[in-house]
């Protein structure tokens, strides 16, 4: 029997945390982190890449909130179809294997889509497919890293790898957007401004996939075994993870904080590009340029943040974070509306930035801790699901409505809207037995 296909061994639930260093750090731990998050991290490079200049590229072409929607749409709406199966396939499949296939079958599309627009092809709707190809893929991939991170790491470094993580995602959320605006604008001026500006970026995207699933092949991952019962069939898999999440207090709690982040937050964020363009116009390479600003001024405050949670708030109360970090958005997202000037515009994103590891990196860690390994794929599945349609739906609202409504007087609404939802949230009584449950989780623990 090889590595990969041993049962993973459960740790005793009864054990006093922190009482044996030996049994709490399995060997070489840190090694298969840093390799994993290597993996990852070569691979994300290409993702972001491509994610910003396809949006650019529809933002400055069509500059429509139609369009933008169906992008959101095809983008976003396969990956919570997807997720359905993904989080179960999380439970019962070897996680590497699947981020692995996910990856895969992602460069296969970019690849297929650069083919294609090489050939003289650009038609939109052809550029909408390859984002719901890579949208699938996601659906498999998102709940199989989510599960596979507290597997590899140690309970009590869960917080400090995800802080770590997110820092680097912000990283290279730095250097996408100014490498993706610098391929993408001296490719607009050989290209004219056509689809096929989008080639050389999409084939950087399959060389770094190639790369991350070198690197990730080379780790040794077991597959989640169930020790004493009969594997149960899909179905009763699929269910069970419903009956879970529907009376586990916290995880049904925190997908609805996930919904009305993405639904009145995340989605009319995605209209800021757009506001940029209509509301600060330069001409195309200029446009290309501030768009590749906002994102950066966006990534730096996504790195500082990062670093921040993984140092100086690691031993912060993970609630107090989420509940902070929500009612910020609400705010930042007013700002965003009343920026009269461009620098002013940036300096809010940033502050956005600023406030996503303050959200992101807790609710994972929390999720890690409270649900049991077995669980967690389907639990991460949902969280895909949630995200995945609350943003589709934000846009299908949002997007139409920019072409009617200034986006301003779009964001300060969100931004209010925020604010009464998310204390509603917070101070119901559903609300603050939730919380309650999550600190007495969350104690044990740490």
């Amino acid at each position: 029997m090889t590595e990969e296909d041993r049962p993973e061994s459960t740790p005793d639930a009864d054990a006093a945390p922190g009482a044996d260093a030996a049994v709490d750090d399995p060997p070489h731990w840190l090694r298969k982190v840093v390799l994993f998050l290597s993996g990852q991290t070569v691979s994300l490079l290409g993702s972001m890449l491509v994610q910003y200049a396809v949006f650019w590229y529809l933002t400055i072409t069509y500059q429509s909130g139609v369009i933008m929607a169906l992008a959101a749409v095809f983008g976003f709406l396969p990956q919570a179809i997807v997720s359905i199966f993904g989080g179960v396939w999380a439970d019962r499949h070897n996680r590497k294997l699947l981020i692995m296939a996910a990856d895969a079958s992602i460069a296969l599309a970019t690849l297929a889509l650069a083919v294609i627009l090489l050939s003289g092809y650009d038609a939109v709707w052809i550029i909408f497919a390859a984002l719901a190809v890579r949208s699938a893929g996601t659906g498999i991939q998102m709940p199989a890293v989510s599960a596979l991170i507290p597997q590899i790491t140690p309970t009590r470094h869960l917080l400090r790898v995800n802080g770590i993580n997110g820092t680097i995602q912000s990283a290279m959320a730095l250097l996408a957007p100014a490498g993706a605006g610098a391929i993408f604008a001296w490719s607009s001026a050989v290209n004219g401004g056509s689809a096929a500006s989008l080639v050389p970026i999409f084939l950087i995207d399959v060389v770094t996939a190639v790369i991350g699933i070198a690197i990730l092949a080379t780790i040794a991952v077991p597959t989640i075994r169930r020790v004493g019962a009969e594997t149960p069939g899909y179905f009763a898999d699929l269910v069970d993870g419903i009956r879970y999440i529907a009376h586990h207090a916290f995880v049904r709690w925190l997908l609805v904080v996930f919904a009305i982040i993405f639904l009145l937050t995340v989605a009319p964020s995605n209209l800021t590009p757009l506001m940029l363009v209509r509301s600060f116009p330069a001409g195309t390479e200029q446009d290309v340029v501030n768009l590749a600003v906002l994102e950066v001024s966006f990534s730096i405050g996504m790195v500082l943040g990062g670093i921040l949670v993984a140092s100086f708030f690691a031993r912060r109360s993970r609630i107090g974070m989420i509940i902070v970090s929500s009612l910020s958005f609400g705010a930042l997202s007013i700002g965003l509306g009343l920026s009269a000037n461009i620098w002013v515009f940036f300096a809010f994103m940033f502050l956005v930035g600023l406030a996503v590891p303050f959200f992101s990196t807790p609710s994972m860690t929390l999720l890690q801790e409270t649900v049991q390994p077995e669980r967690q794929g389907r639990v991460f599945g949902f969280v895909g699901i949630v995200m995945a349609v609350a943003m589709p739906i934000g846009m299908t609202v949002f997007g139409p409505l920019a072409d009617i409504v200034a986006i301003e007087v779009l964001l300060v609404a969100a931004g209010l809207l925020t604010f009464t939802v998310i204390g509603a949230a917070v101070w119901l009584p559903a609300g603050r037995r939730a919380v309650a449950a999550a600190r007495t989780a969350t104690a044990s623990v740490r």
